[in-house]
């Protein structure tokens, strides 16, 4: 039996609910707006004001010695970097911008917690200032613009409506997740509508192409014009590469061949990380349909092919695959291209933030954010060398609800996310089927070092 969810909103709730915010929006700003009704959206207390999560009250979905550190720096970075509004505020730009993928890990981050009053603000604040509208005012799309901040006028909107199918991607994830966990089908419904316009506005069939050598479906960073601008050039991030989601949606969207992304996904990570030297994925690479290569982003471009801080999250969504559905692929990628850095730490107990596609250095600072997408996938392959990296670089890196500084908002994510437990929650799908791989699952292989290194 499925209960009803207390914070639970129809799809007419959740518009209304949105309106209440864009018209609050919309008055700070000066700009009139027709009344609109509200809408209860979560738990109350005495006086109609709504209940936030406690530390008493979260709740992750497995036992784990992190618990108290997880829950501590998640109360810390809500009430740091989440403004009452819902509204996600990096603290490290100068100008306080919001992206939408500061929106869809504060909602990812919500669910796997139990914070029901946290996720519906962010993702209504989202819904109302993130859509994509056209001249009319009129939704182009269910796909969230990335960037929002002052502009010119003074006032505050959307910079950038384009959109980034990174945060799409995990926003739709969250709402997935939201569903099963909170037994709300709003959720669901909202998630298959953005996941029909991620699809059809986010994703190319090569095999539409005229002279493509590859019959590949490609997921896009974000809308084809602009990362599809010559026959020649596909400009893909391999970092948004997410097989364990595909598979949520292959569930929640069975009309569409969503698991054709995560085999594409796999080819295009293996030849893209072979454009390093090193076998490390970049933050960026080119894709030649007509000639099924892949080749770095030239020098002029404001895109590097180096290995840097969008690349560290490999790491972390193929070991999530890995993890949560035991993919062989998945182990392969991580024992194969791991092994520059696995070995680099070997010699030096550290990691550059920044290294070139030749091997080289780019930069004397290291950064936690790595350091924390790596210690999944080593816990798979390498359990010796996580402990190391969790010892060395990010237990020491903590202090009073943050990692680095209280204005690090990248590295507060990552970090949060690659200390999770790696067991897969039981809301993460509606059936007690996996949409596993049909290749047997692999025994990982025998961890490469024995020892300390130190």
């Amino acid at each position: 039996m499925r209960l009803a969810c207390p914070v639970c909103l129809s799809p007419r709730a959740i518009r209304i609910s949105v309106a209440v915010v864009a018209a609050t929006v919309a008055t700070a700003l000066g700009t009139p707006v027709a009344a609109q009704p509200q809408c209860a959206a979560s738990p109350v207390v005495a006086g109609g004001q709504p209940s936030p999560a406690s530390a008493s009250t979260l709740q992750l979905p497995y036992a784990s010695r992190d618990t108290p550190l997880l829950t501590e720096s998640w109360l810390a970075y809500r009430d740091r970097f989440i403004a009452e509004d819902g509204r996600v505020i990096d603290w490290e730009r100068a100008d306080q911008h919001t992206t939408s993928e500061g929106q869809a890990y504060a909602m990812l981050r919500a669910v796997i917690i139990d914070d029901r009053d946290t996720f519906h603000r962010t993702l209504t604040w989202a819904e109302a200032n993130l859509a994509r509208r056209d001249e009319n005012g009129q939704l182009k799309d269910q796909l969230w613009a990335w960037r929002w901040a002052q502009q010119p006028s003074g006032q505050w909107g959307i910079l950038d409506e384009n959109f980034a199918s990174d945060a799409d991607i995990d926003a739709i994830t969250a709402l997935l997740m939201a569903a099963n966990r909170w037994n709300c089908e709003a959720y669901r419904e909202l998630a298959q509508q953005k996941l029909a316009d991620l699809w059809a506005f986010s994703t190319l069939a090569l095999d539409d192409l005229d002279g493509a050598k590859s019959s590949d479906r490609h997921l896009l960073p974000g809308p084809r014009e602009a990362f599809f601008p010559e026959p020649d050039t596909l400009i893909l991030n391999p970092s948004y590469v997410a097989p364990y989601a595909f598979r949520l949606f292959a569930e929640a969207d069975p009309s569409r061949d969503w698991m054709s992304l995560v085999d594409s996904g796999y080819r295009m990570l293996e030849a893209a990380s072979n454009v390093s030297r090193k076998g490390l994925p970049g933050d960026w690479v080119v894709y030649n349909p007509k000639r099924d290569r892949y080749k770095p982003l030239p020098r002029r471009s404001n895109l590097s092919s180096n290995y840097s801080f969008d690349a560290f999250r490999v790491w972390w969504r193929v070991g999530l695959d890995a993890a949560w559905f035991r993919e062989p692929r998945a182990f392969r990628y991580l024992e194969t291209h791991s092994v520059y850095l696995q070995d680099l730490w070997q010699e030096e107990q550290s990691l550059p933030a920044r290294v070139s596609r030749r091997g080289r250095s780019l930069v004397d600072y290291e950064a936690t954010a790595q350091y924390a997408m790596l210690y999944p996938a080593l816990r798979l392959i390498e359990p010796e060398l996580a402990a190391e990296v969790r010892d060395q670089k990010l237990m020491p890196n903590y202090s009073d609800g943050f990692w680095d500084n209280d204005a690090a908002y990248y590295t507060q994510n990552l970090v949060w996310f690659g200390l999770l437990p790696l067991e897969r929650p039981s809301f993460l799908m509606t059936s007690r089927r996996s949409i596993s791989p049909a290749s047997a699952v692999p025994t990982p292989s025998a961890p490469r070092h024995t020892s300390s290194g130190r």
